[in-house]
């Protein structure tokens, strides 16, 4: 057996695309829906905006994929610019899974030299941890707001309430992490090994993923501008930082709901209508989720099919 696949069975791919499937058909139904007194809005898609918003998600990607390939070099996976990027896209079609641990598959579909599910999954904590830190420093701007401008009050409680809560659930889990800490790392190796890999070139990863997602926040930004919802540019980056680090502590597949939620409720709070909040949400989501989903989906079938670097055995 090669001590470097995982285990024959121990890839759940038609799970998860069971659960692709089911959250990809809900959310569409739900657009669907919604989209049909609102379309016009759903225009800006088509736009001079939607195109710089896009190419903005598509330099996220890059940036995070760029990420992805020092770390895969690391365990000894050195990959090419074009192989490396399109096989981390690849991995973008697991998104709508909870948690987004969908994406932790990424190294062990390779066909050639797989990593280990415990390597696999040391490079998924590592890009969560990455992720959540600089986040949590884009969020400062929208803090700040809130404070300034007494808008806590105006946040819808249900969305306070989500807040709340996520910071109550975060700080429990610091806390519960540093007790048993010894414990984890005993049991659960790829946490240290992810240590390793934010101790690795930390500028580097640090400076990839912090434009990376200023780079979205930038793009809700031209959206709330394209739709007249008007907020400074540091204001939109912290609120869509806010709303993303909400719907990952959700745990819900990609955030689905609680990102939603979080985001309607500061565009409201800051002043926007809740129909123009509702489409601005929508639009930014189908930019910065489902494109990457589209895509992975492309790059999936194309690496398996055609360059046959992708393995589902």
């Amino acid at each position: 057996m090669n001590p470097g696949r995982a285990p024959a069975g121990g890839f759940p791919l038609k799970r998860l695309l069971l659960v692709l499937g089911a959250v990809a058909t809900a959310y569409a139904a739900a657009l669907l829906i919604w989209g049909d007194s609102r379309s016009a809005s759903l225009s800006v898609l088509w736009s001079w905006t939607g195109f710089q918003a896009a190419l903005l998600c598509l330099l996220n990607y890059l940036l995070r994929g760029i990420r992805w390939r020092l770390w895969m070099a690391h365990y000894g996976r050195p990959l090419g610019w074009w192989q490396g990027l399109r096989l981390y896209v690849a991995g973008y079609a697991f998104t709508p899974t909870p948690g987004n641990v969908g994406e932790a598959v990424r190294g062990l579909m390779l066909a050639h030299r797989p990593l280990s599910t415990a390597q696999s999954l040391a490079i998924f904590g590592a890009e969560r941890l990455a992720d959540l830190f600089c986040l949590a420093l884009l969020c400062l701007p929208a803090l700040w707001w809130a404070f300034t401008h007494g808008a806590v009050q105006a946040i819808p409680a249900l969305v306070y309430g989500l807040l709340i809560a996520g910071v109550l659930l975060a700080t429990v889990a610091l806390v519960l992490l540093w007790r048993f800490r010894v414990a984890l790392v005993q049991r659960l190796a790829w946490l240290e090994d992810a240590a390793r890999c934010l101790r690795l070139q930390p500028a580097i990863w640090f400076s990839l993923t912090l434009v990376a997602w200023a780079a979205q926040g930038l793009a809700l930004w031209m959206v709330c501008r394209e739709l007249q919802v008007d907020l400074s540019l540091a204001t939109a980056v912290g609120f869509y930082a806010v709303a993303m680090v909400a719907g990952a502590l959700s745990a819900l597949p990609a955030g689905l709901g609680g990102m939603e939620a979080v985001l309607v409720g500061l565009l409201v709070a800051h002043g926007a209508s809740p129909g123009n909040a509702l489409t601005v949400t929508v639009v930014v989501r189908l930019l910065t989720l489902w494109l990457a989903v589209a895509l992975g989906l492309a790059a999936l079938l194309y690496s398996a099919a055609i360059r046959r670097d992708i393995s589902f055995r």
